[in-house]
């Protein structure tokens, strides 16, 4: 668990930079993203949700961060998100992950999301099991769905259905 108090809190434009080099690590791993680029602030707000974004702090250093982004644009998947999660190397392991997935959840019931999904490589354990500790399920894994560095890779396709928002 950690060690010493983690705070989850609102990202704001000023943990960008801390935000990109904890993506950058992700990228690097060539487990946790389709991306070889980190994006700029400006595509990257664009594509995430503005009341949805959390960064953890321990020591008051940005250690993490989670966001979601819409799946869809259709007016019926509106209640539907896609969660991003990623956690710096030197702090994976001390349940940060599980403090910002948590507030997400809450966060994302708040604001009327019914489905949150989350699209895993299958080598990518610890991102798996993080998520089905808190109440996502194997949907299925879509094969050869896309390709990173000339060779194509599955992702394990996640849902977490609420049970307390779209219940009517």
């Amino acid at each position: 668990m950690v060690t010493g108090q983690v705070e989850i809190m609102k990202m704001t434009e000023n943990d960008w930079e801390k935000v990109r080099e904890i993506y950058i690590e992700g990228i690097h791993t060539k487990n946790a993203t389709f991306d070889t680029e980190p994006p700029t602030w400006e595509e990257w707000d664009k594509g995430h949700l503005a009341e949805c974004r959390f960064v953890a702090r321990l020591h008051d250093q940005v250690v993490g961060w989670a966001a979601l982004s819409q799946s869809a644009h259709k007016e019926a998947y509106h209640g539907v998100a896609e969660v991003s999660i990623y956690v710096s190397n030197s702090s994976s392991g001390k349940g940060i992950g599980s403090a910002l997935l948590k507030e997400l959840i809450q966060a994302s019931e708040e604001k009327g999301f019914w489905t949150l999904q989350a699209l895993i490589f299958p080598e990518n354990k610890g991102s798996l099991a993080l998520h089905e500790r808190n109440g996502f399920e194997v949907i299925g894994t879509r094969k050869r769905v896309g390709k990173l560095d000339g060779k194509w890779r599955d992702v394990v396709f996640l849902e977490r259905r609420s049970t307390i928002v779209g219940m009517d």
